[in-house]
Parts: C-alpha cells; structure tokens; sequence
C-alpha cells in the first residue's frame, strides 16, 4: 500500500485547521445549534405567555386576531446535512492568495464542523461534471478529516454541469436534510435552479454560497489584459475599461436571476468572496437565520 502523499495531508490538515478556528473563533455562542433553523418543523400555535421569546411571535396570526400566539416547533433528530461542493475547473481561479475552491472548501468544511459538533451526520459530494468524489453521511469524530480529504481532490478540468449533477445528486441523499451547495454558479440559470428544486422536490432544505473571487465581482482590471479561458472556452485578449460595463450588467443579471429562483423556492442565498473574512460572514449569516 503506498504510503500518503505528504502534500495531500498538509492540505487536509491546513483546511481542518482552518475549519475549527473559524467555528471556535466565530459561530460558537452565536449559533449553538443547528437545530434552530437547519432542523426545525412547524408544529403547532399556543398563545403567549409572559417570560415567553416574544422573537417566536407569529405576526400573521397577530393581524387577524389580534392576539399573540408563538410558533412551536418539532426537532427532528439526526440532522443529515450535506456539502455539495463544485470542484469544476473554473472554481480553481483566485485573482489572491485563495482561490474560489478553497472558500468553497473552507466554508464546507466549517459548515460540517459546527453540525458534527452538534452530534448530527454529514455526507459530501464534490462535483464536476458529474459527482467526482462521494463521502456518505456519518456522525463519527472521524468525518470531518474524511470530508476534507475527499475535497482536498478537486479542482478538477471542465465543467461543473451543476444542474445536471444536482439532479443527479437528489436521488442518492436519501432522507430530508439540509444540502449545501458551494459553487461560482457558472452555468445556465435554468439548469442551475432546476437542480436546485430537484433537491427541494427531495425535501431538502436548501443553503446556496455563491462563492466568488473579489475580481469577477468588481472587476478592477485597467491595462490590457489576456484572459484565459477556463472549461473550454477560449483566451481573449481585450481592454478592461471598454468592457466593464457590458460585463457588471451581464454578471449582475446572472445573479439576480439566480436571487429570484432562489427566493421563489425558498432558499437562503449567500454570497461569499474570496478576499472577505469567511468567519465573518458565515457567522453574518447564521446570525441572521437564527433570529428569524
């Protein structure tokens, strides 16, 4: 049996490392458990009584009644959730020192270390054309440094076909959960948010990070500049300044399409970018979802 490659293990390490700093240094305290908010099923209404979370008030029911009743939830137990992560060849780009993919695995990778803390399971799927890599779901101590090794594979060459390979996706996770999906969104939109529902249509709930690198956000360039093509598409030699405009309103649409989708099925959409501080905003966020 040959013996691991000592570089492939310093990657495990590094992004299992950076996991825990970013859990201890930022969600611990502010979002304790998944559980309110990534498993949770309305149950029942009862009426407020003094001392009671007022943040638990159903407004709606307040409008037409007039009088305060609270939200009650069910917990299921054994949350499954699970990293779905792109590892095309496009997700290898980083205008810094971190390229989209290690976001993507960095938050993957905090994401499984805040649930496995909470004793629930976590199952992983990388994917480029197709699912490239496959870690089932479990609760075990162990999972976290299996899920970091089964990303440390990718990036891969070519495409992600999101849509297709979430499609193919919801029917081997089994059981409702919640699905996390990290990806630069590079595809069609209709391919996109149709995977995106074949994973509602399982039940799921669905977790969006848009993970992007600041350039393609903002895009700074000013000199002429070669731009290398990724997933097949050609290099193009042009001046920045002629085509920012055309290129923000063409990646502003794409975003606010895939937005519209996302909120229309009722999944959380969250951008990350590669030169923010990733603790910072995934802590944003789960702050935000819980005091909802």
């Amino acid at each position: 049996m040959p013996l691991p490659d000592p570089a492939v293990l310093s990657r495990i390490d590094r992004l299992e490392l950076e996991a825990r700093q970013v859990v201890e240094g930022y969600l611990s305290g502010r979002h304790r458990s998944p559980r309110h908010g990534f498993a949770v099923e309305f149950a029942q209404h009862r009426e407020y009584a003094p001392g009671d979370d007022i943040k638990h008030i159903d407004w709606k029911v307040y409008g037409r009644t007039e009088r305060y009743h609270l939200k009650q939830y069910e917990q299921e137990t054994n949350l499954v959730a699970w990293l779905l992560v792109d590892a095309s060849e496009s997700m290898g780009y980083g205008s810094g020192a971190r390229t989209k993919y290690d976001l993507a695995c960095g938050a993957a990778a905090a994401m499984a270390y805040l649930v496995l803390n909470q004793t629930d399971s976590v199952g992983v799927a990388t994917l480029a054309a197709g699912t490239r890599g496959f870690l089932r779901p479990s609760g075990q101590i162990t999972q976290l440094r299996e899920a970091c090794r089964v990303m440390t594979d990718g990036p891969f060459g070519g495409p992600a076909h999101l849509g297709p390979a979430l499609n193919e996706l919801a029917g081997r996770t089994g059981r409702r959960g919640v699905a996390f999906v990290f990806s630069d969104l590079l595809d069609d939109v209709p391919d996109i948010l149709a995977g995106l529902q074949h994973l509602r249509y399982q039940k799921h709930e669905v977790v969006l990070f848009h993970t992007l690198d600041g350039a393609e956000i903002d895009f700074p360039f000013r000199n002429t500049t070669l731009f290398r093509g990724l997933e097949g598409l050609p290099e193009l030699l042009t001046d920045p300044p002629g085509i920012r405009d055309s290129y923000l309103k063409a990646f502003n649409e794409h975003v606010a399409a895939i937005e519209a989708g996302c909120r229309a099925m009722e999944i959380d959409y969250v951008r990350l970018r590669t030169d923010a501080d990733l603790g910072h905003d995934l802590a944003a966020y789960l702050q935000k979802r819980h005091a909802v």
